[in-house]
């Protein structure tokens, strides 16, 4: 299978206008509550979550973003509708490139519990993030799922001739935010909180690389009493 391409300024060079586009992780989970692990187990937004997603929301309004694309699982999909109902922007899609990494055993733990039952793996993960964690989703298949949902992305804008927002998780964000940079392995990490909003502004230059702009990593919007301690 062909690898994804480099994410780079000529990755960019063949769009029409300059785009936005936004990255933003789900609302605060049950899971989030719990300092418990979620990878790919589907837990539910809690109150606070869904009141973080409305506050997104009031920051995307009137954003003229043309397609919303977001994880299948449910506290992203739900953070997704939320804020596009808020917003006034169009409903979201469902999107599996999106979905967070697989965090192998350690999937439905909380911290605590994953310190105890397994120990080595815990000891690797203090240095080496999932990487240590032996039946975690690599990091080479990460960096190449992000870099295939950055083509996914880079269409959605030329199709639309607009900004596009995607909805993720922290673990996936890593990896969107990493690409973009060449990194390859998981250190030095990101702040990636609740609805936190990363944008990357592209400006195409015709024939020319693009030029790329983060903007923004990590902007947490609204009312600070709503923020949390970013977990898993």
């Amino acid at each position: 299978m062909q690898r994804p391409p480099r994410i780079d300024a000529s990755f960019f060079s063949g769009l029409g206008r300059t785009v936005n586009f936004y990255i933003v992780r789900h609302g605060e989970s049950v899971a989030n509550a719990q300092n418990r692990v979620q990878g790919r187990s589907d837990f539910p937004l809690n109150d606070r979550g869904r009141d973080q997603a409305r506050q997104a929301g009031a920051w995307f309004r009137g954003r003229p973003v043309a397609r919303t694309l977001c994880s299948p699982l449910s506290r992203a999909a739900e953070t997704a509708d939320i804020l596009c109902s808020e917003a006034g922007l169009p409903a979201p899609r469902r999107e599996p490139l999106l979905v967070e990494l697989d965090t192998g055993k350690f999937s439905g733990l909380t911290l605590d519990e994953a310190r105890e039952r397994h120990p080595e793996d815990w000891a690797r993960f203090a240095h080496m993030s999932w990487e240590g964690v032996s039946d975690a989703e690599r990091s080479h298949q990460l960096a190449d799922r992000a870099r295939a949902a950055w083509a996914a992305l880079r269409r959605e804008a030329a199709e639309s001739g607009g900004d596009v927002l995607a909805l993720s998780h922290g673990g996936t964000i890593q990896w969107l935010v990493r690409v973009t940079f060449g990194c390859e392995s998981w250190m030095p990490l990101l702040s990636t909180g609740n609805c936190g909003i990363f944008q990357l502004a592209v400006e195409p230059r015709g024939e020319l690389p693009a030029f790329m702009q983060w903007k923004e990593l990590n902007l947490l919007p609204g009312d600070p009493a709503l923020r949390a301690q970013p977990v898993f």
